[in-house]
Parts: C-alpha cells; sequence; structure tokens
C-alpha cells in the first residue's frame, strides 16, 4: 500500500515509536550501568575494544575504527585519550600515512575486554534475549534488517530523503 510520504505519523503510529526509541534507550543504559559497575569498561570502551580485538594484530586506523563503530572522529579521539591513560589502548603515527593514526589494543585492554565481556554478554541474556520468545527474536531481527536496508546500514545506499 503506497503512502504519502507528506502525511503525518498517526497517533499509534507516533505511539509505537517512542516506546521503541524509550525501551531503547532504557536497554541501553541499563546495559551500559552493568557493563560499567562489573567490568570498570563504559559502553565506549567496550565498541572500541571490541572493534579492535576483532581486528588483525589488533590494530585499526584511527579514520576505519570511527567509521566501524559509527562515532564522529573528534569524539573518537577525545575517547581515546582517555584509554590510553588507562593502558587500554595505544596510539602510534602511521608510518606509510603522515597524517594518520594506528589504534592497537593493548594487553591490558584485551584482558579488561575479556573480563567484561561474561558479565556483560550475561546481562544481554538476562535484559534482553529472556524477555522474548524465539520467534519474537526473529521478527525483531527482520524488523532489525528491514531499517538497515531502509536506512543504507546494510551497505545499499539508502532512500533519497
Amino acid at each position: 500500500m503506497a503512502q504519502n510520504h507528506r502525511t503525518m505519523p498517526t497517533r499509534e503510529q507516533l505511539r509505537i515509536w517512542r516506546d521503541y526509541v524509550e525501551t531503547a534507550q532504557v536497554l541501553r543504559t541499563r546495559l551500559g550501568s552493568r557493563l560499567q559497575n562489573e567490568s570498570s569498561l563504559s559502553s565506549g570502551d567496550y565498541q572500541v575494544l571490541l572493534a579492535l580485538t576483532e581486528a588483525p594484530q589488533y590494530t585499526l586506523r584511527s579514520a576505519e575504527l570511527a567509521a566501524l563503530i559509527g562515532w564522529e572522529r573528534s569524539r573518537l579521539s577525545h575517547h581515546l585519550g582517555r584509554m590510553e591513560k588507562r593502558h587500554l589502548i595505544r596510539r602510534v603515527p602511521c608510518t606509510d600515512d603522515v597524517h594518520g593514526v594506528d589504534v592497537t589494543a593493548t594487553d591490558t585492554g584485551r584482558e579488561s575486554f575479556r573480563a567484561g565481556s561474561v558479565p556483560h554478554l550475561r546481562a544481554v541474556r538476562e535484559l534482553f534475549i529472556e524477555a522474548l520468545s524465539p520467534q519474537q527474536l526473529a521478527n525483531l531481527d527482520d524488523i532489525s534488517a528491514a531499517l538497515q536496508r531502509h536506512l543504507g546500514v546494510d551497505g545499499t545506499p539508502a532512500p533519497a530523503a
């Protein structure tokens, strides 16, 4: 059924949207709080370390890391500075790019990530997975894929706004 793109969302559509956004925020906040309390890693630390631990030699260019986790480069730079002071990562100039910086997870960072992963994954199970039936999880997977396609997050171009 074709919809007029100039039509405002209905009251029911807006209720569903707000419920989704507000619930997702509560979930992110609770997961972040548990991660911080149980591992001393912030959600941002975990995102950075996850990307680095999956990279060859635990290293990514700063620009690649920013793109991979969806952060602005300035936000990432400030966050990496805090992580570097805690010896979770190390930054060194790229040998083949005068402006580039390689970011590497240190032994301390990799161990912190491993130690934080167990309680974090337990929290994901308790707060998210256990709340949904297998069919609801499958439906949510379909919904997420549809949103990713629509937004161009899955590698396909997003439709013109």
